[in-house]
């Protein structure tokens, strides 16, 4: 029989519908794969900020993992918003329990709005216990500075610097984003134990980029799903936000950040052997 390329996503949800869960399962969908969710928070956020966060029981958390696992299986799992010390043990216990093959995390800190989303003792428990497991880490320029002890990063030379020092986690790879960084150009830096890349695009202006770094993620979780390599994966993941940043550019969702085109070009949902 065959299996749809099966894409777990462990985040919070983002009731606007641009970030979060939300934009986990629009890209999965757009990118013609099988989509589940074990849902870690609950957010009342539009394109102007968020004005609350409701945690999910650790328990409960950790039962949808295993209602997944165990049923459907997984072929690549995204890893979001996890804004709590006792939430990223018990998603860590599960992944250490099943071994998907792919993991993918976003380290959620903060929102577009600047709302931060996460608590502070949490990130040492998120280092400790995820990072060891991720084969990729994504984080963008602020998450890049808190992860890497607060120093200051405004050079390409200094976020590549930054994105070294997070192997030490024992992460087996680092993707960091330069989308907050000045210029006309958009430098992303890829860096693990064997291999640098720069990856240079010229920036899209939008005000709608609410929900970039959950995008990204989930798509280069999405495209591993379907057999892509990391990097490959990577690669195809950046040109898919690119086109829906540039697609939802001039749209009006709301009166702050509006959200990406996720569906820009649906693809027909995949079948593996």
């Amino acid at each position: 029989m065959k299996t749809y390329p099966r894409i777990l996503t462990i985040a919070g949800s983002d009731s606007g519908g641009g970030a979060g869960i939300q934009a986990d399962l629009k890209t999965f969908a757009a990118l013609g794969t099988f989509a589940m969710t074990a849902i870690t928070a609950i957010t009342a956020q539009n394109t102007l900020g968020v004005t609350a966060i409701q945690g999910l029981p650790p328990d409960i958390i950790g039962a949808q993992i295993d209602a997944v696992f165990e049923d459907i299986g997984v072929d690549a799992v995204k890893i979001g918003m996890l804004h709590a010390p006792q939430i990223v043990r018990v998603v860590a216990d599960r992944l250490r329990k099943y071994r998907p093959r792919f993991i993918i995390l976003d380290p959620v800190m903060v929102a577009t709005s600047g709302a931060k989303l996460i608590e502070n003792e949490t990130i040492s428990v998120l280092m400790s216990d995820l990072f060891p497991l991720a084969d990729l880490v994504t984080p963008n320029l602020d998450e890049l500075v808190i992860l890497s002890g607060g120093a200051s990063i405004t050079t390409p030379d200094q976020m590549e610097t930054a994105a070294r020092g997070l192997l030490k986690t024992r992460c087996k790879a680092v993707l960091a984003k330069g989308g907050h960084l000045s210029g006309d150009s958009l430098t992303d830096i890829y860096v693990s134990t064997t291999q640098t890349r720069r990856m240079n695009s010229p920036r899209i202006e939008s005000n709608n980029l609410h929900g970039t770094g959950c995008t990204l993620s989930s798509a280069i979780a999405a495209y591993c799903g379907l057999g892509e390599s990391l990097t490959d994966a990577i690669t195809q993941a950046r040109a898919f936000v690119r086109e829906a940043i540039a697609q939802g550019a001039d749209v009006k969702t709301g009166h702050g950040h509006g959200p990406l085109n996720h569906g820009w070009g649906p693809r027909v949902m995949q079948k593996n052997s």
